[in-house]
């Protein structure tokens, strides 16, 4: 492949996907579980059919479906490239400004509309690597979207560049961007029939080249205290307090178990949000281990903090709720080989 002459698309695409606002959330039951992430998608379904990518459609649920049609006569797997459209909900997608820091030349990058969010080069090994390419950032004040947008990007120019280049031959391949990723429900309502691909493929790595044959599965917990409330002048030795409840909770998690102090395949409890007053507390979690015993073991060491926290509270309650995300894909790959 002579890739010289080929005026790549993929960082005018992306700067361009960045600003669309495509947060999901968490708390709503519908699918997508916001309709704005459809914005970016229709966007996505017009592009692919102006590449001439005809059967580029989008479902109800918030799902893209395409096909690159296959050029070859050889018998080979249907494969799909795959990528999420949806970003995070932690932190604000309204109003993104990528900015383009061309020919990086080693050090701090200071975001200009907040001058406090600096990204420190002795704080971020993998620059060094970057040191003359062009890199984008946010401009300080919202989230920039790169995960996963920069993989939707990556999909969309390489469809572009199958799509012109048909010497280069290949079977029939399929393109999927889903809604929901974020927030552990990206795959909920794939039609996997109708996808019809035996590989797939999910753009949403780390550095050029890199290649993930597994990940964390992934479980969220919910846990609802109700306390027992009274007036605070009358409240001795009556009142139980939901919210110091809570607090107990999350200071009995294990300080080895966390995101601040583990790396690479080190499972962790990782609170995310808590809401609430004196009558009533909602503690949200989310739970990953890359194996999925170290993942039930977690959630239960998890329930069993929150049995004796609430021992010495008579008068209050709480439910434990998981919620299943996703598994390591790891398990399945290993019982396709066997």
């Amino acid at each position: 492949m002579n890739f010289s002459t080929y005026p790549f698309t993929v960082t005018d695409r992306f700067v361009r996907y960045a600003k669309i606002d495509t947060q999901s959330n968490p708390n709503s039951p519908t699918c997508p579980s916001t309709e704005k992430q459809k914005d970016l998608s229709r966007l996505l379904v017009e592009e692919l059919k102006a590449m001439g990518i005809t059967d580029a459609e989008l479902d109800t649920h918030g799902y893209v479906y395409a096909t690159i049609p296959a050029n070859t006569s050889k018998q080979v797997p249907v494969i799909c490239f795959c990528s999420h459209v949806d970003t995070s909900p932690d932190c604000s997608g309204t109003n993104v400004k990528p900015i383009i820091h061309q020919s990086y030349n080693g050090k701090d990058i200071i975001l200009p509309n907040d001058t406090t969010q600096i990204i420190h080069f002795d704080e971020h090994p993998a620059l060094a690597a970057q040191i003359g390419n062009d890199i984008v950032t946010a401009d300080g004040t919202t989230l920039l979207g790169a995960d996963n947008k920069a993989g939707v990007a990556e999909i969309m120019d390489a469809a572009n560049y199958l799509m012109t280049h048909p010497e280069i031959k290949h079977g029939a391949i399929r393109i999927l961007f889903t809604p929901d990723e974020e927030i552990g429900r990206g795959t909920d309502k794939v039609d996997v029939k109708k996808l019809g691909a035996q590989l797939a493929y999910t753009m949403d790595g780390e550095t050029l080249g890199h290649i993930e044959n597994e990940t964390f599965s992934a479980d969220g917990v919910s846990i609802t205290i109700q306390g027992f409330p009274t007036h605070p002048g009358f409240a001795k030795n009556k009142m139980q307090h939901a919210i110091k409840v809570a607090s107990e909770i999350i200071n009995g998690l294990p300080k080895d178990k966390t995101p601040e102090t583990t790396e690479n395949k080190q499972p962790f409890i990782h609170p995310t949000s808590i809401q609430g007053g004196l009558e009533q507390v909602e503690l949200k979690f989310i739970i990953r281990a890359f194996d999925t015993p170290t993942l039930l073991a977690l959630e239960e060491e998890l329930r069993q903090i929150c049995i004796a926290v609430l021992t010495p509270y008579d008068k209050c309650t709480y439910t434990f709720k998981i919620t299943e995300q996703y598994r390591n894909m790891r398990e399945v790959l290993d019982t396709s080989r066997t």
